[in-house]
């Protein structure tokens, strides 16, 4: 796979490398290589308030990666939809669960251009893994995508993944968003989210109101650290999997804690909820 920064001129058309891209800030905090100087430069404001910043992104992603062995472990869950998958790194939904499940089918949902360009050649030859152009924040176009369709089996439960994605969502209707969504899956689904959070507490209530300004006022734009209540809101009324909604480290950790959590990690919540009926 060409990298972007090492090979200037390889970027796919369609790509503005004058703005920032979340899939590509969320690269850049994990040392990835697909990422330019604008998406750098956002990560670089908020460290000045937040050191730590690009433990938010490994935060989500190892939370990621235990929703995957869960849902396709205990959960036994074959068929996964991620809403706004980003760039491809190390582990990825797909690998995570065709570990477990060889046949389980991903569809990934994306509209970076440059996300696009480098998923269709990291899954070319997985049959049963692909990636749909589509806005992930208009449901609607989503669940109505003709090849989202064909490629997931709507009357049997599947995983719908937010991780990392409703944070850019800026505006005040994300459960209404998620409803929508939550609507049309079937009985026995599970909803998984990551989010960043204020968790209104003296220590990090401010740190999340700096690292929100930071990244809300930057070539991103988004980035809205919401409170644990607004975020609840999200899973409506689906029943919340053991231990609920908590920081994305507390969320069946690996084994025990070694080492205190930065205060970044203190910022981001995860957690996943059954459909009952």
């Amino acid at each position: 796979m060409s990298h972007s920064s090492a090979y200037p001129s390889v970027v796919p058309v369609g790509v503005d490398t004058t703005r920032a891209s979340a899939a590509r800030v969320y690269d850049a905090a994990l040392n990835g290589k697909d990422n330019f100087e604008v998406d750098r430069e956002v990560l670089a404001r908020v460290r000045t308030v937040a050191p730590q910043v690009n433990d938010l992104a490994w935060a989500n992603r190892h939370f990621l990666i235990r929703a995957c062995r869960f849902l396709s472990s205990q959960a036994g869950i074959d068929q996964y939809l991620d809403l706004g998958s980003g760039l491809p790194t190390a582990e990825n939904t797909h690998q995570a669960v065709q570990r477990v499940l060889p046949m389980a089918r991903v569809v990934y949902v994306d509209n970076d251009p440059m996300v696009l360009a480098h998923a269709r050649a990291l899954l070319d030859g997985n049959p049963d893994t692909s990636i749909v152009s589509a806005d992930i924040f208009r449901p609607f176009d989503v669940l109505s995508n003709r090849m989202i369709r064909s490629e997931l089996d709507f009357d049997r439960p599947l995983a719908l993944f937010q991780i990392g994605t409703l944070h850019h969502y800026l505006g005040d209707d994300g459960a209404a968003l998620m409803q929508t969504y939550i609507d049309a899956l079937p009985a026995g689904s599970f909803v998984a989210i990551a989010h960043f959070c204020n968790p209104e507490t003296p220590e990090y209530g401010e740190l999340a109101k700096q690292m929100e300004d930071k990244f809300v006022n930057s070539p991103l734009g988004s980035g809205r650290f919401r409170t644990v209540p607004e975020i609840a809101s999200f899973f409506g009324n689906l029943e919340m999997i053991e231990p609920g909604l908590v920081l994305c480290d507390d969320w069946w950790p690996d084994g025990p804690r070694l080492s205190p959590l930065s205060p970044p990690r203190h910022c981001i919540v995860g957690g996943i909820g059954r459909k009952r009926s």
